[in-house]
Formats: structure tokens, sequence, C-alpha cells
């Protein structure tokens, strides 16, 4: 293939996929106004829907200005060689390959990081704050910025000088060693994921002896599941929204409430919650994940072998001579077909646990008290209750709380 005609069908790659993607969040939309549903008329009153609704629209013309602000930087990227200029600049550090790429990426990912700073500090002190959402302090802001850079160069960076090691070691059937770093990666921050990295950014403390411990203790009991480690985390130091999580297997297993959460609802309530992540457990939920996310992986890898030594690849981005990181860009480009096919394959398998993670709540405690905690958890983060159907096949992880409310009403 021609490197020019391989040039414009990157940049057709990345127009196409944005105007899919506007699209359906205006089709979303059009729908933020629609009357809710009658069995969600009680999320709501008349005020606090007014109010949900300049939410959504408000976020929805803040994405589509910044993701227009992000494809025209992209383009003048392109264009203007910013890929060769880059290169170059990382060059003139040194001549490791090893080296280069991972300056390469670090001067890509930090300015990259400079241009939406602006934007999300917008976010959330403007549009969040306005809403009442944002507990964040500017210095905890900037502080979580700074730790999440490191942590990217310091585990990506590693990551990726791995991979490359075992290129160059190894040629074309590097993907085999590339999967298993990965696949290894993957499984060690399942497990240890709450122990080593949530703190750096959140206080995690074991919930205190009293009624809600021993209800959730007893609830765990009557089903057979081994808890000993609960956990409150201080989430409301960022926002006022709720969640709740379980991470880790064997003697790694935790479950951690978000201090909103307990703040928001009732016992009942959060022990069905609880209930439902229980489910995710008892039905296997992360392992099948954690499975498909990485054949997933082995497949891309495979793929990623049998083009990166391509000189097209890197003269498609006007750098003369084929290099790994040059191909790893062009590459990622045009995988996207494929990685938003996966995406819907992942979502729809998600849909599905979700589904069965509810049922399990439903049949081992009650559908009332997690039904309760679902329109409460919606109500306080004005959650869109009225989205449209394609958006939800797209981009929903989780089924819309109308068609959650339908399946826990369901008779068993």
């Amino acid at each position: 293939m021609i490197p020019e005609t391989l040039f414009y069908i990157l940049i057709a790659i990345l127009v196409v996929n944005f105007v899919i993607d506007k699209l359906l969040d205006a089709l979303n939309a059009k729908r933020f106004s629609d009357a809710l549903p009658e069995e969600l008329s009680d999320v709501y009153d008349a005020q606090a829907y007014e109010k949900s609704q300049n939410y959504k629209k408000e976020k929805y013309r803040f994405g589509l200005l910044t993701s227009s602000i992000s494809l025209i930087t992209t383009l003048l990227f392109f264009f203007l060689d910013g890929f060769v200029f880059v290169d170059e600049l990382a060059r003139s550090f040194s001549d490791n390959e090893i080296l280069v790429a991972l300056l390469f990426f670090g001067i890509i990912m930090l300015a990259s990081s400079l241009v939406s700073a602006p934007f999300s500090y917008y976010n959330t002190f403007v549009i969040e704050e306005k809403y009442g959402f944002n507990k964040t302090t500017r210095k905890t802001f900037f502080l979580d910025k700074l730790k999440g850079g490191i942590m990217a160069a310091v585990i990506g960076g590693g990551i990726l000088a791995a991979i490359l090691w075992f290129y160059q070691k190894t040629g074309t059937n590097f993907w085999l060693y590339a999967w298993g770093v990965i696949a290894f990666f993957s499984l060690f921050m399942n497990m240890f994921y709450a122990r080593l990295i949530v703190p750096i950014f959140n206080k995690q403390t074991p919930l205190e002896t009293g009624e809600l411990r021993e209800q959730i203790e007893a609830y765990a009991s009557k089903v057979g599941f081994s808890l000993k480690n609960i956990f409150v985390i201080d989430g409301s130091k960022r926002s006022t929204k709720a969640n709740a999580y379980f991470s880790g297997f064997g003697r790694e297993k935790r479950i951690t409430l978000y201090d909103t959460l307990i703040n928001d609802l009732e016992q009942d309530e959060i022990v069905a919650v609880l209930a439902h992540e229980v489910g995710h457990y008892k039905r296997n939920h992360i392992i099948y994940n954690l499975f498909a996310t990485i054949l997933i992986t082995g497949f891309t890898f495979w793929l990623l072998s049998l083009f990166i030594g391509s000189d097209t690849l890197s003269q498609a981005l006007g750098v003369p001579q084929a290099s790994f990181h040059i191909g790893l860009v062009a590459f990622g480009i045009l995988y996207t077909p494929i990685s938003e096919i996966t995406g819907l394959f992942m979502n729809l398998l998600s849909r599905k646990f979700e589904y069965q993670a509810d049922d399990y709540a439903k049949m081992t405690y009650s559908a009332g008290p997690l039904i309760s905690a679902l329109k409460k958890l919606s109500k306080n983060s004005l959650s869109n209750l009225t989205p449209h159907p394609a958006y939800v096949f797209v981009h929903y992880s989780h089924p819309t709380l109308l068609q959650r409310f339908r399946n826990l009403r369901q008779t068993d």
C-alpha cells in the first residue's frame, strides 16, 4: 500500500469514528427532555428533573466542544508532520530505540495532558461545582494529575520497555511474550489494585463495628461468602457521587463502599447493593471479564505482529524508516474499527452480567431495597433516565435504570 493512501485512510478512520460518535451523542441528547417512564416517575420531582436535564445538556455541549477541539488538534498534528517532529526530538536525546520510544510517547502524553488540563479543570470546578457534585480542592486536583502522570510513566513506560525489548530479541514472536506480560499484569492488578493503587489517591478504612457491618456479615454468612475485608473509601473528598465495588480473589477479595454511598442509602439498601456485588463474584464475572480481556489482548498483539515491521506504517506518518513506536501509533488507529466491535461485545457481556448480579441480589436478599437504592443513586447523580437505545447499545456497560427496574420486578 502506498504510504500516502494509508495516511488518508488513517485520517478517514479518525473522522468517521468522530462523526459516528457525535451522531450517537446527538440522538441521545434529543431524548433529554422526554417524559419520565411511569415506573421511574418517583425518581425526580419537577425541579430536580429540570436540574438533571440542564446538567445533561451542559455536559453534552461541553463534550461536543472538547471532542471537536481534540479532533482538530489531532488532524493538525497529522498534517503538520507532528510525529516526525516528536520522533526527531526524541532521537536528539538518544540512539537507543527503547529510550527513543519512551521519550516519544512521554512527550506526546505530556503535551496531551497540558492541552486537556484546562478542560478538565473547567469540568470539575465549573460544571460539577455548579450542580453540587464537586468536593475536590484545587490541591487535590493537581496532585491527582501529578500522581496519575507519574504512575502512567512508571507502569506504562515499564510495560512498553518490556514489549520493545521482547521485539528486539524475538522479532515477530514478541507478541507471545507481550501477551504474557499484559496477562500477568492484568491478573496482578485485579488481585492487588485496591491494596496498592487506591491508597495513592484515597484513604481506605475498615468498616467500623456496628449494625451495618453486622447486617453485611449476616448476609455474607447466609450466602456462604467469606468476607473479612469491608472497607470504606473517602470518595466524598472529590465528589458527592456514590459507588461500591468488589475486587480481588481469595484472601485479597474485598468489598469497598464509598462513604457517600453510606450517607445516601439506608442500611438495607446498602446490603442490597453489596448483594449485587457478591453476585458478580458468585457468578464468576470477574474471571470471565479477565479471561475475555486477555483473549482480546492476545488477538490484538498477534495482529500487531503482522504489521509492526512494515515501513509503510511509519512512512504514512512521515517517518522514512520503520520504527516500533511510530508503527504502533498507525496500527492503533487502524485497529479502531476492530476495537469498536470488541467494545460492543464487552459492553453486551457486561450488561448481561449486571442483570445476573441483580437477579442474585433479588434471590438471596430482596428486590425492593435494590430498586430504591438504584433510584436514589440515579437521582443523586442526575442520571439520564431516558437514553436513546442506540447510545445505550454502543456505550452503556450497565442496563438502564428502567431495564433494571423491570428485570427486578419480574416474577422469579
